[in-house]
């Protein structure tokens, strides 16, 4: 899919702004810390079809008004996922925009977790 300059300006400008980390990096975080938050902020039929092991779902158009439900705590370490990378990143940015200080995006999105052998749930 080949993405608007509008919408790829918009998605540099928020990735100067966050911190990403790799699928491996991923791993690493949430084998190391039970408290590792892992996102899904994808739609909900991409959630629907299958997602990676023990994320929750936050689709990008309600997780400024549910995040504080699901982590209250702004320090909790959170790492965002959506199919490719870029909604995950500009969610990211506004997480920290609330005040979450320890947000990241995951680099290459679910694409990327699938391919380097993740852990899948579906339903």
């Amino acid at each position: 899919m080949k993405h608007a300059e509008g919408f790829l300006k918009l998605i540099n400008d928020a990735k100067s702004r966050i911190r990403e980390v790799t699928v491996a990096e991923t791993r690493e975080r949430m084998k190391a810390n039970d408290d590792v938050r892992l996102i899904d902020v994808r739609e909900d039929n991409e959630w629907a079809d299958d997602h990676a092991a023990g994320a929750v779902h936050l689709g990008k158009g309600i997780i400024e008004r549910d995040i504080e439900a699901a982590v209250p705590d702004k320090s909790t370490e959170v790492i965002l996922y959506c199919g490719g990378g870029y909604r995950s990143a500009l969610a990211a940015d506004v997480l920290q925009n609330m005040g979450y200080t320890n947000v990241f995006s995951m680099a290459g999105g679910w694409k990327a977790w699938k391919e380097s052998g993740g852990e899948i749930e579906d339903h």
